[in-house]
């Protein structure tokens, strides 16, 4: 067998680059492309900062229902004890976020609710359940991180 490999003769009319059709349909492809990645990036950067700020007024709640659960509830003492309510119910603080050269430091606000519930009247037998709500701004909205428990006596 014989095998010939035929060369095709070039000349310039064969020789062509990109239209310019092809390469506004690709600049414009990639524009949107970037585009994308750009608002992803922008969007996840205002999720970490937004869950920066809840997980920080979420500590806030922490710190608040620490203070009811800490405080003494003895119903069944000789001299019946019951400081439950004897916190501040109403509080303001600051955020534990990084604070800027300017000093902006953001405030919450934590509010308290202990309510007694009675779960039997015979045996009486109560329980109290402790609210804490936090309201904590961010981009001129309120949100709010609730915390709810429910706790027997000492």
């Amino acid at each position: 067998m014989n095998l010939k490999m035929q060369l095709k003769p070039t000349n310039s009319s064969t020789k062509r680059g990109f239209s310019l059709m092809e390469v506004v349909i690709s600049m414009l492809i990639m524009g949107l492309v970037f585009a994308g990645i750009v608002t992803m990036y922008v969007q996840g950067a205002k999720r970490t900062e937004w869950s920066g700020y809840s997980l920080a007024a979420q500590a806030q709640a922490i710190a608040a229902m620490e203070q009811v659960r800490a405080s003494a509830w003895d119903p069944n003492a000789i001299t019946p004890v019951d400081q439950t309510t004897n916190g501040p119910m109403s509080s303001g603080a600051t955020l534990d976020l990084p604070v800027a050269a300017n000093g902006n430091s953001v405030w919450v606000s934590n509010y308290t609710t202990v309510s007694t519930i009675t779960i039997a009247t015979n045996p009486l037998t109560y329980v109290k359940m402790v609210r804490v709500d936090t309201a904590w701004p961010w981009r001129n909205q309120i949100f709010t991180n609730t915390l709810i428990t429910y706790r027997a006596p000492d």
